[in-house]
């Protein structure tokens, strides 16, 4: 055991966390035949280290750098480990894995004794027990998983969904948030869970990758049903204790041995503990690991049997991590990074690096290894910080850092490509959305604030805002058709063109992400705008009425005539609804993007007072209509008009981003 190194003691003052960037974390980051397609093309040659990679070098590196990085991001603690040639090279821990900023005696990062929730790194774990069954003869990558499982899963194209599909993030499954993390202790059976309310299929399978928590649990469901054991059962026997990772499970909560060894998770240093997140979707994220054990499984995936036994053979490891769709179902998005079957492309300095990011509320982690150099990196946090994107950054810092010094490479080898790069750009130029998205439901009003914009340049690059994976505006160029490289950077992006060839209408990223093109209606510029003027309008004449009121009696106006009162009485009604519906949704919507569940009984209440908005838009009608007859005056009728258009705006806003949706799902 390597002893832990810490940092200075927690700071007790409370800080501000970064509540909405921990719960996108969570959400914290996509057919036959597996014949290689064109790679990304960034792919620079390799140039001589900056340092040799020993544990000396290494642990001196680490130490110098982390626990700042942990200071300034706000984040309790960290783990670290790094495994070379067969063996673990270090294992460090840094700062606290509980801060006592209950009460409790502070307890520093043992790399080997302390516990982290790995997140959607678990799905690696998922992806290795699928292989070792399909290993097995007992499942086949590309057969219809109903082939598998005991349910029905809602489809909405031809083409069955796979296991292949599953493992690379294709089966066409929107996103769902709903129940994700469960309160501390609950009960949660498989099974229920993924039969209880599946998503909506909304693209055709295989085809957009589109990063998806519900298809891993489905695979790990698939497991446990052809296994015919639980999955934590399964995977503690025959993938964890394998390969000697006696210190991790996916039970939750965890078994007693290892219940005390667990570390706290922190919106930041300062903060309370957190409770013990239960994930729904067990294979999908809920492992809990040592930095040692988890290095133990990087050595599994790079061919060594730490625990005196091979995970998979050599040829299903090679399968496993290699692309495993390729053009004919994917198009020209292959020519860009590509999931394996489990593993994300993380290619870099010329190197193949293949990896996994995982994110809960508290917890977050980084995996990556590089199989022909014979080495892995693997860090977690338990703190989210104390700014938006703090945790993922300090751990790409980590991990990325560690690349650029130990495997460097000298730049990009391949030119841009002149022929096509104006062309190309000029047909990328848009609005798009992630295709990780809730469609279906009244979550899909978030696209709006989650845009990017793609602007052709003069001189035949791109400038994409924001960049998907940079996070801020950044200009790409074309290195071959359709594949356009980071200017200055590390980022690849791929393109496809829609039927017509008229425009690009996708563009992918990160191997498991995919943006799509806008529609119109459906872009900020349009829809904002809208919604923006018509709740102005209702919000005006709702304050108007008791304004109007207290005028006429201070000063003995007389009162409208009594033609039309009832119409105005139920516009009355709708408006003051559409309002009230409008701010509640943005109440609402906030607190499921925080992860906290909201009964369905209040959204069919938003529904309610939605749907007496959209039926006000009748008396709404009848009153302009009563006015024009009774002339009562250009500013009467304008403004009843305006109060009309106000309706039809808010409702054609409920129609468009589903908040009439007649699922209360989401």
């Amino acid at each position: 055991m390597i002893p832990a190194e810490t940092t200075a003691p927690p700071s007790r003052r409370r800080r501000t966390a970064a509540a909405l960037a921990a719960a996108t974390g969570a959400l914290a980051v996509l057919a036959t035949g597996c014949a290689a397609a064109p790679g990304p093309a960034h792919v620079p040659a390799a140039a001589a280290p900056t340092a040799d990679l020993t544990a000396q070098d290494l642990e001196a590196w680490l130490d110098g750098l982390v626990p700042a990085a942990l200071d300034t991001a706000g984040i309790p603690g960290a783990s670290v480990s790094v495994v070379h040639d067969g063996e673990l090279l270090t294992a460090r821990g840094y700062g606290y894995a509980d801060t006592g900023a209950d009460g409790r005696d502070p307890l520093p990062v043992d790399p080997e004794d302390s516990l982290f929730r790995v997140g959607s790194v678990s799905k690696l774990f998922t992806a290795t027990a699928v292989m070792q069954l399909v290993e097995d003869g007992r499942v086949d990558l590309d057969t219809d998983v109903h082939e598998y499982i005991d349910f029905t899963v809602p489809t909405a194209f031809d083409e069955p969904v796979t296991v292949r599909h599953l493992l690379t993030h294709t089966p066409g499954f929107e996103e769902r948030v709903a129940g994700m993390i469960l309160p501390e202790g609950a009960e949660h059976d498989l099974g229920e869970v993924l039969a209880a309310d599946p998503p909506e299929q909304i693209f055709p399978p295989g085809t957009v990758p589109a990063y998806s928590n519900y298809g891993n649990a489905l695979a790990g469901y698939i497991v446990e049903q052809v296994s015919g054991e639980p999955f934590a059962d399964y995977v503690r026997d025959n993938v964890l204790e394998p390969v000697g990772m006696d210190s991790s499970d996916f039970v939750q909560p965890l078994p007693e041995g290892l219940r005390d060894r667990m570390a706290q998770g922190y919106t930041s240093t300062g903060a309370p503990a957190a409770p013990f997140e239960t994930v729904s979707g067990a294979p999908a994220g809920s492992l809990s690991a040592s930095a040692t054990d988890m290095a133990r499984f990087m050595l599994a995936h790079l061919g060594h049997a730490p625990g005196g036994e091979a995970l998979l053979s050599p040829e299903t490891l090679e399968e496993m991590h290699a692309p495993a769709l390729d053009a004919d179902s994917l198009g020209t998005l292959a020519g860009g990074p590509r999931m394996t079957l489990g593993f994300f492309d993380e290619s870099r300095n010329g190197y193949r690096i293949l990896g996994h990011g995982g994110d809960t509320q508290y917890f977050h982690s980084e995996m990556q290894i590089l199989p022909e150099e014979d080495t892995g990196i693997f860090i977690t946090l338990n703190g989210s910080g104390d700014a938006d994107m703090g945790s993922h950054l300090l751990r790409l810092s980590v991990v990325d850092g560690f690349f650029d010094r130990y495997f460097p490479g000298e730049g990009p080898a391949d030119s841009p490509v002149e022929e096509t790069a104006r062309e190309h750009a000029a047909m990328a130029e848009g609005t798009y959305t992630s295709s990780r998205a809730m469609r279906s439901t009244f979550l899909s009003a978030i696209d709006l604030v989650g845009e990017t914009r793609v602007q052709a340049r003069q001189d035949g690059t791109i400038l994409v805002s924001p960049g998907p994976e940079t996070f801020v505006p950044t200009v790409y160029e074309e290195v071959a058709p359709w594949v356009w490289r980071e200017v200055g950077g590390q980022g690849v992006i791929s393109m496809r063109a829609s039927e017509d060839g008229e425009r690009v209408e996708a563009i992918g990223y990160a191997s498991a992400f995919t943006l799509l093109r806008v529609d119109a209606e459906r872009s900020s510029s349009v829809a904002l705008p809208v919604l923006l003027a018509s709740l102005a309008v209702l919000l005006v004449t709702v304050l108007s009425w008791p304004v109007a009121l207290v005028a006429r009696r201070a000063l003995s106006l007389p009162a409208r005539d009594r033609a039309g009162r009832l119409a105005r009485v139920l516009t009355r009604v709708g408006v003051a609804s559409a309002v009230a519906a409008l701010l509640s949704w943005a109440v609402l919507i906030t607190l499921v993007m925080g992860l906290q569940d909201v009964p369905t009984a209040a959204v069919r209440v938003l529904q309610g007072m939605q749907l007496l908005g959209a039926l006000a838009i009748l008396p709404a009608a009848w009153t302009v209509v009563g006015d024009v007859r009774r002339r009562a005056g250009w500013k009467r009728w304008t403004w009843s008009s305006l109060v009309l258009a106000a309706l039809l705006g808010v409702q054609w806003f409920a129609i468009t981003f589903a908040l009439l949706s007649v699922s209360a799902s989401y």
